[in-house]
């Protein structure tokens, strides 16, 4: 599981990755790790992906993730993505499938996780494009969303070129409320414990732009 030196809070504040899983993560092949996240390998100490719409790089040395800076690169201040990175690419095995199984939180191994406390911070995306789908699809495609077919309006976002995230909506009227769900391929339990999901979506929801 994720090791925190500090408490946090849900947008990942004042969170901290344990030195021993940067530890384990420098004794990685980059070469084996690129191969089978469909991460860039850059050179021996660094991997650059993308984030969403954005693009960022692991700096093995540094311990530390980047994002362009100008014509540069500067140190992200990023948290929870950088905690869902260095847990990703600590525990990816194998090049797993994509799309066959997609599946909710109830659905998974640690589904008792995600309840009380833990529940998914989606309620201010629903306020927000509970009533407004199309608001909805150019914040989705904004960020580099693929539509699909599903419930009234619906995206696969990819946190990692091989970690999609998939956000249902169902419009509101005025007999029915608006509902959100998330969902995930059953292959993420591989790679993340519920605790990393959970933070892995707060992350997600919060490049939407409506807060933690």
């Amino acid at each position: 599981m994720p090791d925190y030196k500090a408490t946090h809070k849900p947008d990942g504040s004042h969170l901290q990755v344990a030195d021993r899983y940067w530890d384990s993560l420098q004794k990685k092949d980059r070469a084996l790790l690129a191969n089978i996240t469909f991460f860039d390998k850059i050179d021996d100490e660094r991997l650059r992906f993308k984030f969403l719409n954005e693009i960022r790089e692991v700096d093995f040395s540094n311990r530390c993730l980047l994002e362009r800076s100008g014509h540069g690169w500067t140190v992200s201040d990023d948290p929870l993505l950088t905690l869902a990175t260095v847990v990703y690419l600590n525990n990816v095995r194998m090049i797993y499938p994509v799309g066959r199984d997609i599946v909710g939180v109830k659905d998974l191994k640690e589904g008792h996780f995600f309840t009380g406390p833990h529940a998914l911070r989606i309620d201010r995306l629903l306020t927000r494009f509970g009533h407004d789908p199309e608001g909805f699809k150019r914040a989705a495609e904004a960020l580099s969303g693929h539509h699909l077919g599903m419930a009234d309006v619906a995206y696969r976002l990819m946190p990692f070129p091989r970690v999609p995230v998939y956000y249902l909506l169902w419009q509101g009227d005025e007999e029915f409320a608006p509902r959100l769900n998330v969902l995930f391929d059953r292959s993420i339990e591989n790679v993340f414990p519920a605790d990393a999901i959970w933070g892995l979506v707060n992350r997600v929801t919060m490049a939407f732009g409506i807060g933690d």
